[in-house]
């Protein structure tokens, strides 16, 4: 019990609920509280019973509570057995009644949200068969019911399709993917127009390209009809032919066959579709009707738990045995008499059961040979397809196989060939690309080095002296003496960058190295990476399963547990009315009179009569009182009367009396005034 209270605080101050609550203050609560904490978790389930239970009487809310849970199929546990104890606790709030509800609906809210959301639409609205005869009725129940259906079927997509596993950021991404794809090929699409745009005659190419394509697109309706013509003419032939056979047969059949055959033939085959018309077909029909009746009532019911099975299961055991003891003793009681119409009886039911077993095989076999008759027209429907209307000999059918052997061989040799020019162009691309990157690689290098060693490049160094070379021959015009500082200048350039490149060749060749070095680094963890993934990804789908199959157990034991405890239940409340049978049927059967009275039947039957006189002896009393009652009430109304008659005498006395002592007292102030 502890644990369960402390899993409905928890579950209580989680969302959607948050009432901060402990274990003492939740056990403080009061009864009123209890149920209205009740119908709070009731209506998260179901939003139509988020009401206020201050607005409504008790028997109102007993009876919304005990409907839904009707519904979402609970099942009191055992320390709440009676079910009239169950539905009174509820009404008055008890701890031992609430506490249980609460733990059960809180374990499976998600679950109880489904169901109640499903009862709304699927509890059947029961329909008086009365009422059913009326017309407008009945198709108002039958488009109810459709209804229902088509509910169910939508239900069912919606719920494979949340299974499928199409979440909508998926379908976004496919969405943004697709949109990028079309923004892509607008950009393409004004690209070639801008590029058309600058060729001559460009609005008369692109009309005879589109008369083209549109050429070409009737061409190809054209082409598909063409085959549609072809094969509509070979399937017509094909009728042909079966239909010259059949009258080829049927000329065989009659220039070999007399009349008499002929009428023996067709009486038989009229016979045997009769018996199918008229007896096996409706048989068959009323025994599908019956079970997708039942399959439909079964569907319309709501779900079904273990225990409801288990009820349902020795209910069926017990009617299966009371139809046993009654076909007993049916045959006990009317096999004397009735012995030789019982053997005709089972000689017609054998003979009934062999006709329908060889109908069932004759229509086995009519199915066989119609479906033996399709393949070998689709056989040679192929036949025709691949190598026209004629069927191969045995030695065509070998030089054709020799040559498509031949021909195999040849494909297989050049799809090798193929695969190794594809496999070295892969490499050649790759080797391409890679030393592309390698060549801007060293680039890149080669200036970060020259820079840094205060060379800004080979390249700016030309530029740079055919720069100085400009000022040079300028300043040759104007002053001759600056040439010769000028070439020793250039020289020490030269001889400097000479220099700088003999210094960087051994950085470049270790360069080199330490770049394949990190390539095959690179590839190997690249490898390393994708196993690492793969694994991961194998590691975490079975670390998922697992966890879900520990938690479908895990409520699979519960559910268990739980069924358990109520069948020790049932079992106790069971073997407790049978000892109290028992003990009746023992004081009732005893021939002493002291314990047959102590006998619950003759307490109830002395309890009835009494009731029955005290009921004689009300209604004679009621009787009186409704004759009397008339008189009654004139006699009360004339007490009334007189009693307000005397209640006014009184008051006019008391005036009376109230003026007279006051007149006294005037008249001896008077009488003081005088003797003053």
């Amino acid at each position: 019990m502890g644990d369960q209270i402390q899993f409905i605080v928890e579950k209580l101050n989680q969302e959607p609920f948050r009432k901060n609550y402990n274990l003492i203050s939740f056990d403080s609560l009061e009864s009123l509280q209890l149920l209205q904490l009740l119908s709070d978790v009731l209506g998260e389930i179901d939003p139509k019973h988020a009401v206020d239970i201050r607005e409504e009487l008790p028997e109102q809310t007993a009876k919304r509570m005990l409907n839904l849970l009707g519904i979402l199929k609970y099942k009191p546990p055992g320390t709440v057995s009676d079910l009239s104890a169950f539905r009174q606790g509820l009404v008055t709030g008890s701890k031992t009644v609430i506490h249980p509800v609460l733990h059960w609906l809180l374990q499976r809210t998600s679950e109880l949200r489904t169901r109640a959301y499903l009862a709304r639409f699927l509890v059947k609205l029961e329909v008086p068969a009365e009422f059913l005869q009326d017309d407008t009725v009945a198709d108002f129940n039958k488009q109810y019911e459709e209804l229902m259906e088509a509910f169910k079927n939508l239900h069912k997509e919606h719920e494979q399709l949340k299974i499928s596993g199409l979440s909508t950021a998926e379908i976004r991404r496919d969405i943004g993917a697709m949109e990028e794809e079309k923004d892509q090929l607008a950009k393409r699409v004004e690209r070639l127009k801008k590029r058309v745009e600058t060729v001559q005659n460009h609005q008369r190419m692109l009309e005879i390209a589109r008369q083209l394509r549109l050429e070409k697109e009737r061409e190809e309706s054209l082409a598909q009809q063409k085959q549609e013509q072809k094969s509509q003419l070979f399937h017509v032939e094909q009728k042909l032919q079966r239909a010259q056979v059949q009258l080829k047969e049927m000329q065989h059949m009659v220039a070999d066959s007399k009349p008499d055959s002929l009428m023996k033939k067709l009486e038989e085959e009229m016979n045997f579709n009769s018996y199918l018309v008229t007896e096996k077909i409706p048989r068959e029909v009323e025994s599908k009707k019956t079970s997708v009746y039942f399959l439909q009532k079964v569907v319309a019911e709501p779900a079904m738990t273990q225990a409801d099975l288990t009820a349902l299961e020795s209910e069926r055991d017990e009617v299966n045995a009371e139809i046993n003891q009654l076909i007993e003793k049916r045959m006990i009681k009317y096999e004397p008499t009735d012995s030789k119409f019982s053997m005709y009886r089972q000689q017609a039911s054998i003979i009934s059961r062999k006709k329908e077993a060889k109908a069932e095989e004759l229509q086995a076999a009519k199915e066989e040979m119609s479906s033996l008759e399709r393949q070998m027209e689709q056989k040679s429907s192929q036949a025709h397809e691949l190598e026209g209307s004629e069927v191969l000999t045995e030695d065509e059918f070998k030089q054709y196989v020799s040559k498509l052997r031949s021909k195999n061989t040849f494909y297989k040799k050049k799809r090798l060939e193929i695969a190794e020019i594809t496999a070295e162009f892969g490499i050649l691309q790759r080797t391409e690309e890679l030393l592309r990157q390698r060549h801007e690689a060293i680039q890149q290098q080669l200036q970060a080095t020259e820079e840094k060693k205060g060379i800004s490049g080979y390249s700016y160094t030309q530029e740079e002296l055919e720069r100085v070379s400009a000022v040079k021959s300028e300043m040759d015009e104007v002053k001759g003496q600056t040439l010769d500082n000028m070439s020793e200048m250039v020289k020490k350039l030269n001889a400097m960058v000479a220099e700088k490149k003999a210094s960087l060749a051994p950085v470049i060749k270790e360069l080199r190295q330490l770049r394949q070095n990190c390539q095959e680094l690179t590839q190997e963890c690249d490898e390393k990476k994708i196993q690492y993934d793969s694994c991961a990804a194998g590691l975490e789908t079975n670390c998922s399963a697992l966890e879900q199959e520990v938690k479908g157990l895990l409520e699979e034991c519960a559910q268990e547990e739980s069924n358990y405890h109520y069948i020790n239940c049932m079992k106790r409340s069971l073997e407790i009315q049978l000892q109290r049978a028992k003990e009746e049927m023992k004081a009732y059967m005893s021939p002493d009179p002291q314990e047959r009275r102590r006998a619950a039947r003759e307490q109830y039957t002395r309890i009835i009569l009494e009731q029955e006189n005290l009921g004689k002896k009300l209604r004679e009393k009621q009787k009186v009182v409704r004759e009397s009652h008339g008189p009654n009430m004139k006699q009360m109304k004339m007490w009334q009367d007189f009693e307000q008659l005397m209640e006014c005498k009184r008051e006019c006395f008391l005036k009376q009396q109230n003026q007279a002592a006051v007149g006294q007292i005037i008249q001896e102030g008077g009488k003081d005034r005088l003797v003053l």
